[in-house]
This record gives C-alpha cells, structure tokens and sequence, in this order.
C-alpha cells in the first residue's frame, strides 16, 4: 500500500462527503460579504502577522474570499465546479478527494508564512497584506479543473454553455494563463500558484506505480461501484475469501485480491490467492 492507502484505513471515516458544496457555499457567502459588507472582508484575509498575534480564525476564513466578485463569472464558476468536484469525488473516493483539497490550502497556508517569515528574518519588517496581495482560493479550483482534465482528457463540455470543447484544451489554456500570472504577477501570485497546485504534483507527476495514474484511478473507482452490491457480507465485512471465508474483520492485517483467471467475482487472501484451484 501506498500511505494514501495507509490514511485511508486509519482515518477514511472522518473524510467529509460532498466538500465540492461547502466550498462553493464559501464563495457564496464571501461573495455577499463582499457587496453587503466589504469592510468586513479586511477580517477574512490570510495574515501570517495578525494570526500569530491571536487572529486565528484566518487561518480558515480565508477560504471564504470568493475568486471573483462578478455574479455572472461566480455563477458560471459555481456550475461548472459543482460538477468538476462530484465528478472527482466520485472516482477517487471522499478521502482522497479530502486529500486533493485540504493539501492544496495547506500548502497555500505554509507557503504564505514561509513568506511572511523571509521577510521578518531577512529584513527584519512584517510584510504587509498591500505589499504581497490577498489571497484566495482561485488556485485551488485550478487544481480541481486539472485534475479532472487529467483523469478524463477527453471530455467535452460546452465553454459558457455554447461551444463543445475538449477538457484536455481547457486544461492547456489554464496552464498557460496560470504560467503568465506566475510571470508578470507579483511575488504572493507567485507563491500562491506554486503552493496551491502542489498538491497536483503530488498526486499526479510523483506517483511511480500505475495503478495510482489518473487513468487507472477511474477504471479501479468504476469497478469498485460496480462490484459493491456484490461484495457486502455479514457484520458489514467487505472482503472474504471465497477458499477459507475470512473476512478484514477476522484480521485487519488480511489482503484480498479477485482472481482473473476464475469465472465470477472470487475474492481471495493473500494465503489462498496463488493456491487456490480455479473456478472454470
């Protein structure tokens, strides 16, 4: 296993269903603040310097700050990522799609002190919010679109309701719009783009066995939807063996793995996988 396998068996449970709608609630509710009560969105901003001084909810509202302040572009973007993000979840799971997410704003988070601690080190200032600029989670949402063109690059969706294109297409123009801002923004833009797709490095340029490539992601979610209905035993186990009928519940250290050279859905142990005798 690898360790996402590994977080998965000690914490899957706490993973939360359906983050895609809490995070686009988020904008919903940044967007109102920001025309009902924009002086309101100076408490909202990620600042290394009032959060070491107690402001600790910054930490996390900041999440909130919407990626754009135009109701026609929030609503196109609520849409098309309402989709993108389920779409994702669904073939990688609620925990590692809880991964994808929460490493993106983490590495965001971590690359904004690391920031701020440069220049409190080296020049011996507190870098203010107007000389690095606010961040958001515009990035992020890159990452999902990323993503998601990476697992089905040939998808096509129609650009603002209208045009069929490619997601492989899309994906392209994000990368050379995200190079662009990398190079002419200042230095926050800089960190925010490097720190927030991150976590589709990781995930995607990193992994050194196939089964973990975006490809063989979909088709290992796709057969595990399609096997579930089968696989449910007594006691909620998930697994048996169909030589010795243990099951994870028996030994959590079991590994179970089907036979493709039975005809059927025969699930086996570790023990009984290459001794097995062959259903024809």
């Amino acid at each position: 296993m690898n360790w996402l396998d590994k977080l998965e068996r000690k914490f899957g449970r706490f993973a939360i269903p359906n983050l895609t709608v809490f995070l686009l609630a988020g904008y919903v509710i940044g967007f109102g603040v920001v025309w009902l009560m924009p002086d309101m969105i100076g408490y909202l901003t990620l600042e290394p310097a009032l959060i070491l001084k107690g402001q600790v909810w910054r930490i996390i509202s900041w999440v909130l700050i919407p990626p754009t302040t135009n109701l026609i572009s929030l609503a196109f973007l609520v849409l098309l990522y309402y989709s993108l993000g389920t779409a994702l979840e669904r073939t990688w799971g609620s925990f590692r799609y809880n991964v994808y997410i929460f490493s993106g704003l983490f590495f965001t988070v971590l690359a904004e002190f690391g920031l701020y601690a440069f220049f409190y080190f080296r020049y011996g200032v507190e870098v203010p919010l107007s000389m690095i600029g606010m961040v958001s989670t515009n990035y992020i949402t890159m990452s999902i679109f990323l993503a998601f063109a990476a697992i089905y690059p040939d998808m096509e969706v129609l650009l603002y309701f209208i045009l069929p294109i490619k997601m492989k297409w899309m994906a392209l123009v994000y990368v050379v719009m995200a190079a662009y801002y990398f190079i002419r923004g200042g230095l926050m833009t800089r960190v925010a783009i490097g720190a927030s797709l991150l976590n589709f490095v990781i995930f995607f340029l990193s992994g050194r066995k196939k089964r973990f490539r975006p490809g063989e992601q979909a088709r290992r979610a796709k057969y595990r939807r399609q096997s579930a209905p089968h696989m449910k035993y007594s006691n909620g186990a998930k697994h048996r063996c169909a030589v010795c009928g243990r099951t994870e519940l028996d030994d959590p250290c079991l590994e179970f793995r089907f036979c493709s050279k039975c005809n059927g859905n025969y699930e086996y142990c570790q023990d009984h996988l290459f001794t097995h005798e062959h259903v024809k």
